[in-house]
């Protein structure tokens, strides 16, 4: 018998994300480890679960960023519709209330962006074997940061407004009434320390408060 007849079965990989050059990097470096396996790249979240029954994936790495259903959502339906497939969520930021949204929805990884491929490999094994793992620099960054001031009902009009819309627009895009608006935007403001509305979205950007 070969060396290789005796290697286990490999990790099934599922890439999402939709930068080209990214998922390229990923690819280029993942493929190089004899015991990881992309069985398929995709360049959109809602895409997520179609992909990873139909490939069978054992992991799935998945840009926080990226177009679609939102990565926490993605990470729910993983967990609860194809629970074999472990996910691990890619980030350029560590943010405490987005740790801890995808760790609660069953993300068993955090990986920094354009991290080295044997450390990016390591992480995908150690995830595949149950174990959860967290880049230790998101975690550092992470302690930088409060946990969010504002209530779901003012970060969920903060992110209506983040087009730059009237307050009649985000009414209507949230269904309430104007004085409604009014009042978590002021809301808003006092809690983040703003002057103005933009001032407010920038500061909830920035700490992490209007991730999805």
């Amino acid at each position: 018998m070969t060396p290789e007849a005796r290697l286990p079965d490999p990790i099934r990989l599922l890439l999402v994300d939709d930068q080209i050059l990214s998922r390229g990097v990923l690819r280029n470096g993942l493929e190089r480890e004899r015991d990881l396996k992309i069985v398929a790249e995709i360049n959109r979240s809602d895409d997520v679960v179609g992909a990873a029954k139909q490939h069978r994936a054992n992991v799935a790495l998945l840009d926080a960023a990226g177009p679609g259903t939102a990565s926490i959502s993605v990470t729910t339906e993983l967990r609860t519709l194809i629970p074999e497939c472990r996910v691990v969520i890619l980030t350029t930021y560590g943010r405490p209330n987005h740790l801890r949204r995808g760790l609660e929805a069953g993300a068993k990884g955090f990986a920094l962006k354009g991290s080295p491929a044997p450390q990016l490999a390591d992480a995908v094994r150690r995830v595949h074997l149950g174990l959860r793992v967290v880049d230790a620099n998101l975690a550092a960054e992470s302690l930088r940061y409060s946990d969010t001031p504002l209530s779901h009902d003012e970060t969920d009009t903060l992110r209506a407004a983040r087009d730059g819309g009237s307050v009649a627009m985000i009414a209507r895009s949230l269904h309430v009434s104007e004085r409604v608006v009014r009042r978590r935007l002021w809301s808003a403001i006092g809690k983040t320390g703003a002057r103005t509305r933009s001032d407010a979205i920038h500061i909830a950007e920035h700490n992490g408060w209007l991730l999805d």
